[in-house]
């Protein structure tokens, strides 16, 4: 004998467990939903992707190609400047220093020509002497030069002849 309050209860528990199995099928289809909108924003992505790996990727791997080249470019394009300003720095800098060499030397020789002026008279002559004198040693050593080469080249000929005599006499005393 089942009694009706006995019933009512078990109805309500078959009620509630029926709600709640509702429920449940509510959460899994609202799950199902949120997954199904997660699969197709992972296909929409991957799609991108794909797309960038078949195409894109050949576009930017062509565009990093040419930047590269560019780069290349630019630097040899630096090198060769630089090694150009280089050589017109130096080519200034021996070009002002021989400049100042220059200038410096006519410098001399203007203070030299003030110091001199403000000379007496025979320390000016003792200094033309001496100007003479320097001058006259340049001639000598040019000249002994040259008679060292003539003399160089007579014992050079003295040499071959006194060789050639005694071929000579060699061949008189075979004979």
């Amino acid at each position: 004998v089942v009694t009706r309050d006995q019933v009512e209860e078990s109805l309500k528990a078959i009620f509630q467990f029926v709600k709640d199995k509702e429920q449940l099928l509510k959460d899994l289809h609202s799950q199902i939903e949120e997954i199904k909108q997660r699969i197709s924003e992972k296909k929409l992505e991957r799609d991108y992707w794909l797309e960038y790996k078949n195409v894109g990727s050949k576009i930017h791997d062509e565009k990093i190609s040419n930047l590269e080249k560019d780069i290349q470019e630019v630097k040899d394009e630096l090198q060769r400047t630089t090694e150009y300003y280089r050589e017109a720095l130096n080519a200034v800098r021996e070009e002002n220093e021989r400049l100042f060499d220059r200038h410096m030397k006519l410098l001399s020789e203007k203070a030299l020509k003030s110091a001199v002026g403000y000379l007496d008279k025979n320390c000016r002559r003792e200094i033309e002497e001496n100007q003479w004198l320097k001058e006259e040693v340049k001639i000598y050593r040019k000249e002994e030069s040259d008679l060292k080469a003539s003399v160089q080249l007579l014992e050079e000929e003295n040499t071959s002849l006194v060789t050639k005599l005694i071929d000579i006499k060699l061949q008189n005393l075979r004979v």
